[in-house]
């Protein structure tokens, strides 16, 4: 299978905010590795797996606002 790369645009405000979004990517089933920036405001996951509208639905869990990120 093919890696895939997705990455999302998470408001996050405090490192509580990246804890929450942190604990549901780590329950994930086929969330490979993922990158959490605090700073920007950026999650990149990675999974061969998983679609992105998968992923993307698993951060909304987390009940912060997210969007896709195209680079």
């Amino acid at each position: 299978m093919t890696e895939n790369t997705y990455n999302f645009k998470v408001g996050m405000t405090c490192s509580g905010c990246s804890g929450a979004v942190n604990r549901i990517l780590s329950k994930t089933a086929g969330v490979e590795t993922f990158d959490i920036s605090l700073e920007k405001q950026t999650v990149t996951v990675k999974s061969s797996s998983l679609t992105q509208d998968q992923v993307f639905e698993a951060i909304k869990k987390s009940g912060k606002p997210v969007e896709v990120l195209t680079l």
